[in-house]
């Protein structure tokens, strides 16, 4: 098995804290180059001493001189600060395998430069495929880089994908929890809180991702996600609610046969599997005991319900900018309903408004993208703050 140096990019958050745990348990296979994280300077801390990375990336000065004085003089490494830095790391010959792992667009630049440097990228940065496949599927084709996916349904589709040739397969299958409000009327909806929004009832998230599940707005970018790094079209994906989590994706053949990725709710397998492929090794993950009585439930969404999912398929179909302007405005959204300034249904609202306004022109560089996004979240902002569309708001 091949041994891997890693550069983690998210390195506090949840995927990278569960890509580090991969490490732990595997030092024969992985070492750590470069770590880049947020504000949480004591967890980083943490890691440095542990993983004895030679580069750190931090946001700002403040962080680096904060981790300055944490850290003991003779275990500092070389700190940077800055979004050029994490582009930096992330071409940086020393290392070989990049885990793109910060959340919204402050990932795309990077991952996009380590595609055009040919690296192995184990992807759970959502924006770089939502806003830019195209750019970034160019990328990887040209510098015959490898893009890994570590969301779970992804991860599971890679997974399920290996048992058929690409061209033999019909349709793939995504399944959803559904959210803690798969069974709330519809009726209801707009009086749900945010902290009713952010009880998911399988996994444990960061805020915006917790209210894109309960919207199924983040199944809709895995919609777009899957377009991009499997060549399926719209009409070819299908999602499927799934309570259990516990088959991750499904793949259909053209023989009429549909092969299951089924494993525990556990980030840590799929994060080993994109860093280790082709091959596999021993993860530290629970075990699905087979001699447990279990019943697994599938059923179809509700897209009147929850409308950004079926706006996410439209935005597919409509290509140029689309999905670059609805994962912004999302994003603007998602942070007004968890202010309290719009109500729930408030969100598919303030979006659907911005892609109505917004030009879809097709971006031809990671920089048009964006400049795109930043257009989109100004005029998502400007669309929170008219009253018209503060449908549920408090106050």
């Amino acid at each position: 098995m091949i041994h891997r140096t890693l550069t983690v990019l998210g390195s506090t958050g949840s995927i990278g804290a569960n890509t580090l745990d991969v490490v732990r348990q595997n030092p024969e296979l992985f070492t750590i180059f470069a770590l880049a994280a947020g504000r949480n300077v004591a967890l980083l801390a943490q890691q440095i001493l542990e993983f004895k990375p030679a580069v750190v990336v931090l946001p700002d000065e403040a962080g680096r001189a904060t981790l300055s004085q944490i850290l003991p003089k003779t275990e500092v490494p070389e700190l940077l600060v800055g979004p050029e830095s994490l582009v930096r790391i992330s071409i940086a010959p020393e290392s070989d395998t990049l885990m793109s792992s910060i959340v919204g667009v402050a990932g795309l630049e990077a991952t996009h430069a380590a595609a055009c440097h040919g690296k192995r990228i184990g992807l759970a940065n959502k924006e770089s495929l939502v806003s830019a496949g195209k750019l970034m599927m160019a990328a990887v084709a040209q510098n015959k880089a490898e893009l890994i996916p570590v969301d779970s349904e992804h991860n599971g589709a890679h997974q399920c994908l290996r048992a058929g040739r690409r061209r033999e397969a019909t349709k793939l299958i995504l399944t959803a929890s559904g959210g803690p409000f798969r069974n709330t009327p519809a009726s209801d909806l707009d009086r749900v809180t945010p902290a009713d929004a952010l009880k998911h009832p399988t996994w444990k998230m960061g805020n915006r991702i917790t209210i894109d599940s309960a919207t199924l707005m983040n199944k809709g970018f895995e919609v777009i996600e899957a377009h991009w790094l499997f060549g399926f079209s719209p009409d070819e994906i299908e999602v499927v609610v799934h309570p259990q989590s516990s088959v991750h994706a499904m793949v259909e053949f053209e023989d009429g046969s549909v092969i299951a990725q089924i494993s525990a709710t556990d980030m840590r397998m799929p994060i080993q599997y994109a860093l280790t492929w082709p091959d596999r090794a021993s993860a530290p993950v629970p075990k699905i005991d087979w001699s447990q009585t279990r019943a697994w439930d599938f059923h179809a969404p509700d897209l009147d319900r929850f409308p950004l999912l079926r706006l996410a398929y439209d935005t597919l179909r409509a290509g140029g900018a689309a999905s670059c302007i609805l994962n912004a405005a999302d994003e603007i959204a998602v942070e007004a309903f968890l202010a309290e300034k719009i109500g729930f249904t408030g969100i598919a609202r303030v979006v659907r408004e911005t892609l109505e306004k917004m030009p879809h022109a097709e971006p031809q560089s990671i920089a048009e993208v964006l400049s795109v996004d930043l257009e989109a979240r100004r005029v998502a902002r400007d669309i929170v703050a008219e009253n018209a569309i503060l449908v549920g708001a408090k106050g």
